[in-house]
């Protein structure tokens, strides 16, 4: 019946801030962009970034910082912490050992936390 994910959307208090955190720091595309909503992708998945004035009134509505989103990693780990630390990007929680993958994590710019992962070669 579904064959993809087509996007999710993750509510943001300032705009401009989190496009410049997800395109700058974790390289996604900014392909739509009006006054309270911008769609980045990651080849054909989209993340909806949304204002909270676009969804006031909703009671269904994620308030900002209370997400979690997970990404795969195409570089090692070690590359994609260095690339963090020039742009200042503090890490957040410590690698999980029972995880079958090793990740990294840091806050976006509201405090959702980002998960990057990389498989663990065994």
């Amino acid at each position: 019946m579904l064959n993809a994910i087509d996007h999710l959307v993750v509510n943001v208090t300032d705009l401009e801030r989190s496009i410049d955190f997800y395109t700058r720091v974790l390289g996604l595309e900014a392909r739509y962009h009006d006054a309270t909503r911008t769609d980045l992708h990651l080849d054909d998945f989209a993340l909806r970034l949304q204002t909270t004035q676009a969804t006031s009134g909703n009671p269904h509505t994620v308030p900002p910082g209370h997400q979690t989103l997970g990404f795969r990693s195409a570089l090692p780990l070690a590359e994609v912490k260095t690339h963090l630390e020039v742009l200042g990007v503090p890490l957040d929680i410590g690698s999980d050992e029972q995880h079958p993958a090793e990740t990294l994590h840091v806050r976006d710019p509201d405090g959702n936390l980002i998960e990057i992962s990389r498989p663990r070669r065994r």
